[in-house]
């Protein structure tokens, strides 16, 4: 007999909440719960990541759906005896818009969550990820014991291939035609992959799923090995992301006791079992090809293609990868039919897509939404806009080798063609929002510099062309740009896109190519006018002393490494600026706004 609550406490423990106390606030509930008496009335479960991460840590109480957020462990025994003890919700930890003074109480009625559509994220801040009967409860495994015991191989790819669905890790390719490659190519042994190495700076797509439900990622390899004839899979993760680990271990060892992995699943003589292989965090080894090596203990660089993976993959048999969020997606495919899921997005990008909304937003996290959603509605209607009413200026679409789309385009519909168009990349779902106070040939960059200290150095244009690149775009910052270097940024990142080995030297010009076609003037203020609009670059800057504001604390003279700030306490101080290193200490360390950073402007 199922034990029956009146209510259940959900408690966000994603990464991100617990590295908030998450664990401590489950904690403390059922310390309070006991206290009172209420544990057969009440249940505490902890779950995988909620979502609204800017907001954690997140509780949950259901079956009402009231909100909790940001909460605290002092907080925990007025909150209990509050609402669960008197029933009286407690409105000061509910969330509040940032415009808005009356608090929001159901989780439904929040903007974050109104204009989202889960699939992949179905279970997301619903279930316990540890514990497998949870899962089933919410329709777990059902697709597998269809695909298992009323399909056929060629039907289950027929679903696939009718909902349309592609790849989530990037490129886009149709998930079935890949699928379809893999069983055709000539073997008697096929391998399937979990690509889970995450490593576009603020992404968390996948590294959440695998916290939050780990069985819909194995319930998807399993149904994909019978269709392409596969009897070995692997979870490819990296090291970093522990919890994520700890949770597919745990969730392989449920399957196979459940029978739903291993020899014989659910008696019909199919086998399949599943490694989990942790990366080292190597960027290029979300490259399928490097990964592979990866796998089979080589150094992780890309290899030549053709032959291509489904050819020639692992130990040179034929191999399908995928990434996280493909293989979640595929149970609610097969359990509901490739036409349902078909019906959702636009004409050629179906279904839904999860992104990390990070940057300047007000409400960042992790979000699913239809393909096709404008861009505008992302930033604004979810994400609630831009802090401080500050302007919107750029998002960078696809991580480190993604695209800016400017304000211009923030209705831009989101799906991988559209995407492209504009310069920018679907990546695997990486959303950086930046506002007016941010440099866009800084942001460029810093992305360069990350893809050149992530390059496997295999290949010379990659290697040497991020190297040169980000010089030149390091003396754009620091002043000493020449008039030619667009030119020579242009001339490079074609190269570089055609040239290069792999796909992180073929899309790592992006964030260039599309700073330099979208913010043209930033560029030519910077190396003509030696002038930073946006006040980032340090060099373009000079600082200089408010004297009517200046009361004469000393703060800034203590603090300046060069003693270019000079003067007695309780009065106006002076700043020389020939001792003047520009490194803003002093800008920093003002409390009464008496330091001006003024970028400099160039006749």
């Amino acid at each position: 007999m199922v034990k029956t609550y009146r209510a259940h406490l959900l408690v966000c423990a994603g990464t991100g909440c617990v590295s908030n106390g998450a664990f401590k606030i489950a904690a403390a509930l059922e310390r309070e719960i006991a206290k009172h008496g209420l544990e057969d009335e009440v249940q505490v479960v902890t779950t995988g990541c909620n979502g609204f991460c800017e907001r954690g840590p997140i509780m949950v109480a259901q079956p009402d759906g009231i909100f909790y957020q940001q909460l605290q462990e002092e907080e925990i025994p007025f909150l209990v005896e509050e609402h669960f003890l008197k029933g009286r919700p407690v409105k000061k930890l509910m969330y509040t818009p940032p415009e808005d003074e009356t608090p929001i109480p159901t989780m439904s009625e929040i903007e974050f969550f109104k204009h989202q559509l889960l699939i992949a994220l179905r279970n997301r801040g619903r279930i316990d990820p540890e514990k497998i009967d949870e899962y089933i409860a919410n329709d777990g495994y059902e697709a597998l014991g269809k695909a298992l015991t009323e399909m056929t191989p060629d039907q289950i790819l027929e679903e696939i291939k009718i909902s349309g669905l592609r790849g989530r890790g990037g490129a886009g390719f149709p998930t079935g035609r890949k699928w379809e490659l893999c069983r055709s190519s000539d073997g008697d042994e096929r391998y399937l992959i979990c690509n889970a190495d995450e490593g576009d700076p603020g992404a968390f797509m996948d590294r959440s799923i695998l916290e939050a439900d780990p069985h819909a990622v194995l319930e998807g390899l399993t149904i994909g090995a019978k269709a392409i004839g596969a009897r070995q899979g692997f979870v490819y993760v990296r090291e970093e992301y522990p919890l994520a680990v700890k949770r597919i271990l745990i969730a392989i060892q449920q399957a196979e006791e459940y029978g739903l992995l291993g020899e014989n699943i659910l008696d019909t003589g199919f086998n399949f079992s599943v490694k989990v292989i942790q990366g080292a965090g190597a960027f290029v080894c979300g490259e399928e090809t490097a990964l592979m090596a990866s796998v089979e203990g080589n150094v992780g660089r890309p290899r030549p293609r053709p032959p291509y993976p489904a050819q020639k993959g692992l130990w040179g048999k034929p191999t399908n990868i995928n990434n996280v969020e493909t293989w979640a997606n595929v149970p609610q495919i097969i359990l509901r039919g490739g036409h349902w899921y078909s019906q959702i997005g636009t004409e050629k990008s179906k279904g839904t897509k999860v992104f990390s909304l990070v940057g300047k937003v007000n409400n960042t996290g992790l979000v699913e939404v239809p393909m096709g959603i404008p861009l505008r509605k992302i930033v604004y209607d979810i994400g609630g806009g831009i802090p401080d009413g500050k302007k919107f200026k750029a998002v960078q679409s696809g991580g480190p080798s993604g695209g800016c789309i400017p304000e211009a385009l923030i209705d831009l519909p989101v799906d991988y063609e559209k995407l492209t168009e504009a310069g920018a990349i679907m990546g695997s779902g990486g959303l950086i929002v930046m506002d007016e106070d941010t440099c866009m040939v800084d942001v460029a960059r810093y992305f360069v510099a990350f893809l050149e200290e992530e390059s496997c150095g295999k290949c010379t244009p990659c290697r040497e062309g991020l190297k040169r690149m980000r010089e030149i775009l390091t003396d754009i910052c620091e002043g000493k740009g020449r008039k030619g270097d667009i030119d020579v940024l242009n001339d490079l990142s074609t190269t570089i896109k055609e040239a290069s080995l792999c796909g992180l030297g073929s899309t790592a010009p992006n964030p260039v190519l599309t700073t330099l076609k979208y913010f043209h003037k930033e560029y030519e203020d910077h190396i003509l006018h030696k002038h930073c609009p946006a006040k980032v670059c340090k060099a373009l800057i000079e600082y200089r002393i408010i004297p009517d504001k200046c009361t004469g604390c000393q703060r800034c003279v203590r603090e300046c490494p060069t003693g270019a700030i000079t003067g007695p306490r309780a009065e106006p101080h002076n700043l020389d600026k020939s001792k003047c290193i520009k490194c803003g200490a002093c800008y920093e360390i003002c409390r009464f706004d008496a330091i001006a950073g003024d970028a400099i402007y160039v006749e």
